[in-house]
């Protein structure tokens, strides 16, 4: 009998080739999609507003002039923080080359007390500059300042889903007879979408809080600024809090020594890494359907897709493509078991393997024996 259909094994190739593919079309055109994205991110953020209008039996025009009011508040609360931001840095550097050199010169005294010569430590130390220091800070906060540089772009997306959206909506729900798989993963899209920003922003607020208030306490400058900055890079999954500690311990160092930058390391590990390892999965649980693995490289190749925007955006735009191309397939529930980490319902464990037992009792008046008599 003849096998019909592919091989299974050609069938991945071509699906990865394609999926290449059109990773590298995205990456082409991610100027456009980078803020389509954004902006559909930030509609379903505030569609409970909009609900809660449509029940209100509110007119139309202020169920669209509402969330949009809140979604441009945020976005121009966030490019004038980052502005501000980066232009205090910009005057900050100058003013840190004392406290650089006498550094330098306390560096070089103990490293001559352990026996190194002095030549060799210049030449290490040469490469150094507190302008090179504090322009890692100024590239990390220009490169998400560049994630809100197409503002003109989003707010007029941001207008035209908010007028569409209450259409979209009864459109999706009046679909869900003849296409109920694709409905239905468009609405678990939303609502995992909606609970991974809460549960981003309310935890991001509280670890900002607590930053500030460490960064007040240790002297670092602008700590408004940077709890801002922790807030924002809350999004970016694994190593948000990370990129959100450079610019204060840089500043640490530099305004009160090795001891001030180690101190704002360990209040900012203290503080983020139990809040976002040990305390907020729980709050999450499975509502985003992403194992470990499978969140780690959504940053990685959102990132290389998209830029930094790609990186804030990766959970959603994993969670896109999961319900466009998985939740919406009938057939895909272990592809979606191998994304979440999760077995699919209604399935159980694999029970472990029993041999029989090929050797005869040995024991008197067993089973067999009696059978024999018989």
């Amino acid at each position: 009998m003849i096998r019909q259909g592919f091989p299974r094994a050609l069938i991945v190739l071509v699906g990865t080739a394609a999926a290449v593919i059109t990773l590298a079309g995205v990456q082409a055109v991610g100027s456009i999609v980078g803020p389509v994205v954004l902006a559909l991110t930030l509609v379903i953020a505030v569609s409970p507003v909009r609900g809660w209008l449509v029940r209100r039996r509110a007119p139309v025009w202020l169920q669209v002039a509402v969330p949009l009011a809140l979604v441009l508040l945020v976005l121009l609360g966030m490019v004038a923080v980052l502005s501000i931001a980066a232009a205090q840095l910009a005057i900050l550097a100058p003013t840190y080359t004392v406290q650089f050199n006498a550094m330098v010169t306390n560096l070089q005294h103990w490293a001559a007390g352990l026996g190194y010569g002095s030549d060799q430590l210049n030449k290490a130390l040469s490469s150094l500059d507190p302008g090179k220091l504090i322009g890692v800070a100024q590239s990390l906060l220009s490169s998400l300042l560049g994630v809100l540089s197409s503002l003109f772009l989003i707010v007029v997306l941001l207008l035209a889903m908010s007028l569409d959206a209450p259409v979209i909506t009864r459109i999706v729900d009046a679909a869900s007879t003849e296409r109920p798989a694709l409905t239905n993963a468009l609405k678990t899209f939303s609502s995992k979408t909606r609970r991974y920003l809460i549960v981003s922003t309310v935890f991001g607020l509280i670890c900002s809080v607590l930053d500030v208030t460490a960064l007040y306490i240790l002297d670092v400058p602008l700590p408004l600024l940077w709890g801002v900055l922790a807030l924002i890079t809350n999004y970016i999954p694994n190593i948000g809090f990370i990129l959100g500690l450079i610019p204060p311990a840089l500043l640490g160092l530099l305004e009160g020594g090795p001891k001030t930058m180690l101190l704002v390391i360990a209040a900012y590990m203290a503080i983020n890494v139990v809040i976002q390892s040990f305390i907020q999965p729980k709050f999450l649980g499975d509502a985003v359907g992403l194992s470990t693995t499978a969140t780690f490289l959504s940053l990685i190749v959102w990132g290389w897709v998209l830029g930094p925007l790609g990186a804030l955006l990766a959970i959603p735009l994993s969670l896109l493509v999961r319900a466009l191309l998985v939740d919406s397939d009938p057939d895909g529930a272990w592809t979606a078991a191998l994304i979440s980490g999760r077995l699919p319902e209604g399935s159980s464990q694999p029970r472990p393997e029993t041999r029989p037992n090929t050797h005869p009792d040995p024991r008197p008046g067993t089973r067999s024996e009696q059978s024999g008599d018989h």
